[in-house]
């Protein structure tokens, strides 16, 4: 054991980057600009706006109250102009999908239920009139719902059918006499549930229904249906219930909404990808009904972007708060100084805060990425069926592994906060209630992240079968991440790790990109591989869906491994844009690792078990991480002030500049007393000095 020890120690000091103790920082601006990303002047107008007292969340009001003061400034958000960017110049919108998003994630540190209340109206309600609508219907119906005019629901989701969409209950059958569908909810299941602006101010909706026309079933289509009149009562067959106080988000109008036989007409129907003739016959351009399914929805994928980037804001404020009250606050005087330790520097402290700073960044800016292959899609710079079933497969692994990164991070900065944490002052609570439903809504991430196993599953089945298992694993990957990214430039995942060297330059060796590339995307391929080939197996023996159902863990697993890979190689591309001889890059190469190696560590023993690192390797990644964590320390105010959020972003009091002067004034305090000569003596220093004495004279005595 003691071989070991010493091993370990020598092999830290072959690290003369991380020896070196010369940093001078990084350079906070330069590293600002990039986690502004592509959109900068877009996401500064909307800090601005959560800036603005007028915006801010009130903690004191009640759900009613929270309710009528959002719906306020949803309508004063309108007038700022921020929600318009999106839509056609020729209505008034700036036709800026990326710009859109990035200012729309910001307004989160304003008020959550803003936030969503407005990406209701505009981003679900208004986007799905633009994006399945004619110009006809947008010229129609937009520019009420741009100016606030009409407030909208998306009644997509029933109380019945969550995720599984395609098997939702509410029919619209289309009567050839009257040029008339009837929408109907014909059971408790199958009313529409969870809905923003339904329980209150709603007037409209986009109603998603079974298309029924001459018998025939045509599936999920989208519909333009008026619920509420200028009195704001229910029109005739409509009915509905309020969802009442919820977990989070209590500033928005949650609820439910059933229909009895009420018509419409035809022309209500959102026709862009499947139409109805006055005759009842039904014409789509995709003939095929799954692949129609699937296009209809992926021309929403919008929301799974926004959340992903949500959630990066949300990691940001609470590591600027975290980090910032860890740097002022001290407990306990370990050095019999009479000062007290600041609770960054202790070392459980910082490898709660510091590693998840680490992915914070990553999820920066792979979200940056992620929003430019977006806007390369949905600006038609680059739109083309391929690219936007990729968008799709990149939003279903980047939306879970992001949000969930948030919960964590929200809960790990509370708690490392104390009980100041847990104060509705400090924010981070109430933030972590909001953000909670975020991995649910949009997509619930587990089953994102089966979509996202899925697709990587078809590749390799339809591709590589007849290669060999592991190499044709390594391929789909590497072919999978690549689509994602077509201008973005995502290189190629490396061949598959194998650690065959002794221990004698193990930190260098977990320090190489492509050697930390490899052990990660190595945890996707070989997990693939395996599933691939026993489903396979399985299939052969007739036992396909009993093999998948016992594979699903792992599939989901694997995805989520895959959302990472993909963050911690725009962090690695990330780093090209900053001078290689810096120090702003040599410490952001520092975080990159730690991210990198905070993941294998995670599954160290995948790695064990599969040989992709040996026991005496494995053991330096903890070991490695604690010495990059300890360098990352000094700077770690820099990092979270490089986020950019002022005092009036983050209203947290514990991040205000309050806890230093309390510190400051306990100090003054302390050191005045000492110097006046009337502070009293401590009890405990003079039993020490008392204890000390008698060993003395104990072993005086014992010489003599």
């Amino acid at each position: 054991m003691t071989d070991q020890i010493t091993d370990v120690a020598e092999e830290q000091l072959d690290d003369s980057d991380l020896n070196s103790f010369d940093s001078t920082g990084i350079d906070i601006a330069e590293v600002h600009r990039a986690v502004m990303g592509s959109w900068p002047a877009e996401r500064q107008r909307a800090r601005d706006i959560a800036a603005d007292p007028l915006f801010w969340r009130d903690d004191t009001l009640a759900m009613d109250e929270h309710r009528d003061r959002v719906l306020e400034q949803v309508k004063l958000l309108t007038e700022r102009g921020t929600p318009k960017l999106s839509f056609p110049k020729r209505l008034g919108g700036g036709e800026n999908p990326g710009g859109n998003i990035a200012a729309f994630e910001e307004i989160f540190l304003a008020d959550p239920s803003l936030q969503i209340k407005s990406g209701v109206q505009f981003g679900l309600f208004g986007a799905a009139i633009m994006h399945l609508g004619t110009e006809e219907h947008q010229d129609r119906w937009l520019p009420a719902a741009m100016n606030v005019e009409t407030l909208g629901a998306f009644a997509m989701t029933e109380t019945g059918h969550g995720s599984d969409v395609a098997s939702i209950a509410t029919t619209a059958t289309y009567d050839e006499a009257t040029e008339e569908f009837v929408i109907n909810t014909p059971f408790r299941a199958a009313w529409k549930d969870y809905l923003g602006n339904a329980a209150k101010d709603g007037t409209a909706a986009v109603l998603f229904a079974q298309l029924i026309t001459k018998g025939m079933n045509h599936g999920v289509h989208a519909f333009y249906v008026e619920i509420r009149d200028e009195a704001g009562n229910y029109l005739p067959g409509i009915g509905g219930e309020d969802d009442g106080v919820k977990g989070g988000l209590n500033g928005i109008d949650n609820g439910r909404l059933h229909f009895s036989d009420v018509r419409i007409p035809r022309t209500n129907l959102l026709n862009r990808y499947g139409d109805v003739a006055a005759d009842g016959t039904y014409s789509s351009p995709i003939e095929s009904p799954g692949r129609r399914f699937f296009v209809m929805l992926g021309t929403l994928v919008q929301g799974r972007v926004s959340l992903d980037g949500s959630a990066v804001v949300a990691q940001q404020a609470a590591l600027a708060i975290a980090v910032t009250y860890a740097n002022q606050r001290r407990q306990f005087d370990n050095s019999g100084s009479g000062q007290e330790t600041v609770l960054l520097d202790y070392g459980r402290h910082q490898r709660r805060l510091i590693p998840r700073l680490a992915t914070a960044y990553a999820a920066t800016f792979s979200h940056d990425e992620f929003l430019r292959e977006f806007d390369t899609v949905f600006s038609g710079e680059g739109d083309t069926p391929e690219r936007r079933a990729d968008l799709e497969t990149l939003a279903a692994a980047l939306k879970p592994t992001t949000t969930w990164a948030g919960m964590d991070t929200l809960q790990i900065a509370r708690e490392a906060c104390g009980g100041a944490g847990y104060l509705a002052e400090n924010r981070l609570t109430f933030l972590r209630h909001d953000l909670d439903v975020y991995t649910t809504f949009e997509g619930d991430n587990t089953v994102l992240l089966q979509l996202v196993g899925k697709r990587l599953l078809e590749d390799y089945a339809s591709k590589f079968k007849e290669a060999d298992a592991r190499e044709s694993a390594r391929m789909l990957v590497s072919q999978a991440a690549s689509r994602a990214f077509h201008d973005i430039g995502l290189a190629r995942l490396g061949s598959i790790a194998r650690d065959f060297g002794s221990s004698a330059r193990s930190v260098g060796w977990l320090r190489e990109p492509e050697n930390q590339h490899a052990l990660l995307s190595a945890r996707i391929e070989e997990q693939i591989s395996e599933i691939g080939m026993s489903l396979n197996r399985a299939q052969k023996a007739g036992k396909g869906d009993a093999a998948f159902n016992s594979l699903q863990h792992k599939l989901i697993e694997t995805s989520h491994a895959y959302g990472e890979l993909i963050q911690w190689e725009a962090f690695t591309r990330k780093l090209e844009d900053f001078d290689p001889e810096s120090e702003t890059h040599r410490i952001l190469t520092w975080l990159r690792d730690l991210f990198g190696l905070s993941l294998i560590e995670r599954d160290l023993s995948w790695y064990l078990m599969s040989g992709r690192l040996t026991t005496k390797r494995a053991r330096l990644v903890s070991s490695y991480m604690t010495r990059l964590i300890s360098r990352l320390r000094p700077h770690a105010q820099s990092l979270v002030d490089a986020f950019g959020y002022k005092d009036a972003h983050l209203r947290a009091k514990i991040a205000s500049g309050a806890e230093k002067a309390r510190q400051d004034e306990a100090a003054a305090y302390y050191s005045a007393l000492r110097t006046s000569g009337n502070a009293p003596e401590d009890e405990r220093t003079v039993y020490r000095a008392k204890r000390k004495q008698k060993r003395e004279q104990e072993r005086a005595a014992q010489q003599k």
